[in-house]
Order: structure tokens, then sequence, then C-alpha cells
């Protein structure tokens, strides 16, 4: 006997409950036609979004803001030496002996050097003094002391030479005398056109000099 809740009142057969679903189950899995929908999936024309170069692709994934960034190296590794390394590796200049007080430049390097320069020219009895006292020049007795170096041989009679300090530097004015047997009557000037005066140029200037006046050598 037929159920008789399958069949209307007019006669007619009701749907079955999967009529019914089917359409909601359609509509709920059908994509929808208002607008496009982008998926995770690659096509052949467009590449994968995480494996594109970000500064080609606009659409590459960017990296994570959380990730650490790489940072450069430190400059021991690059070679590069700090300031104050370099400074200490560089060595220091050692001071020209001209720098040395006047007093200690005339006995330790001045006088030895000369003697050294006069008896290379032929001189065997150089004797030579450092003095402060006055000058030994007419006309002059009254002018203060000042430093001279004072030196003498016998070789052919007395002659003696004077170089005079007057401002105790040897940068500043300087003197010369000379005489044998008697007592000077002219001061010169002594290295008036050299810019800086300098251990070897004290010396040549006085052997020069000397020279000049037919004390050395042969003469």
């Amino acid at each position: 006997m037929a159920d008789p809740t399958n069949h209307n009142q007019a006669g007619e057969i009701a749907p079955s409950t999967v009529d019914k679903q089917a359409p909601s189950v359609a509509e709920e899995h059908a994509p929808s036609t208002d607008s496009p929908e982008a998926t995770d999936l690659p096509t052949a024309n467009t590449p994968d979004p995480k494996a594109a170069n970000p500064e080609d692709n606009p659409n590459a994934a960017k990296p994570d803001a959380a990730s650490p960034k790489r940072e450069k190296p430190a400059a021991a590794a690059t070679g590069e030496k700090p300031a104050a390394a370099a400074k200490a590796a560089k060595k220091e200049k050692a001071p020209a002996v001209e720098d040395k007080p006047f007093v200690e430049f005339i006995e330790q390097d001045y006088l030895p050097a000369l003697q050294k320069a006069i008896a290379q020219q032929g001189v065997k009895d150089l004797q030579v003094s450092f003095a402060k006292q006055k000058l030994p020049i007419t006309g002059f007795e009254s002018a203060e002391e000042c430093w001279q170096i004072i030196g003498s041989w016998k070789e052919t009679g007395l002659r003696q030479f004077n170089l005079y300090f007057p401002e105790e530097d040897i940068q500043g004015k300087k003197g010369f005398s000379c005489n044998e047997g008697k007592k000077p009557s002219t001061l010169e000037s002594f290295l008036i056109d050299e810019r800086k005066t300098t251990l070897d140029l004290l010396v040549y200037g006085l052997v020069q000099r000397l020279g000049g006046q037919k004390w050395l050598g042969i003469n």
C-alpha cells in the first residue's frame, strides 16, 4: 500500500530532499560572477610571487619585516685599520739636532764636526773653545758679552778666528773675525743670506771662509 505522505492532495509527487538541497549546494561552490578572484596557483604566464625578484615583479612576496637585516662587515674584517692604530704604528720623526738648546747644540754637535772638517784640510794643531765673553775687536770694547767659538793654531804663526752668536741662536745674527798675531779690527757678517741655518751649513760656511783667507791646505 503506498505511503499517503508522498502525494499531495492534487495527486502530484513532492520533491525529494536531494532536489531541495541541490541548488543551495551548487550556488555555494559556484564561482562568483561579480569580481575576479585570485588564486594561489601559478599560471604559465605568471611567475610564482614567492620565487620572483621583488625588484622586477611588484607582486613578489616582500621579505618579512621581522627577519634580521644583514649587517655590514666590521672594519677589521675588511682590512681597514682604526685611526688610533694607524697613528700608533706610524714612526715618530726624530727631532733635528738644530732644534736642541743653543749651548747643547754647539758643544755636542757643532764643535766636534768643525774640528773634524778643519783637520781634513791639513790643520793638525787646531784648538777650539766655546765661551761667553767680550768681542776682541777694536771699537767693540763696550759691547755686551756674547757666545763665541774661538779657534787657533800655530802652524805658520798664530792664526785665530772667532765666530759670534750675539742672539744665542744659530738662526739669528752671526759674525766673524780673524787675525794673525794681533787684535782684529773688522767684524764681518756670517751666513746672512741663508734662510735656515743647519749643522752642515755652519761647518761648510766656516771652512769656506777660512779657505778664502788662505789658511787651509797648502796655503
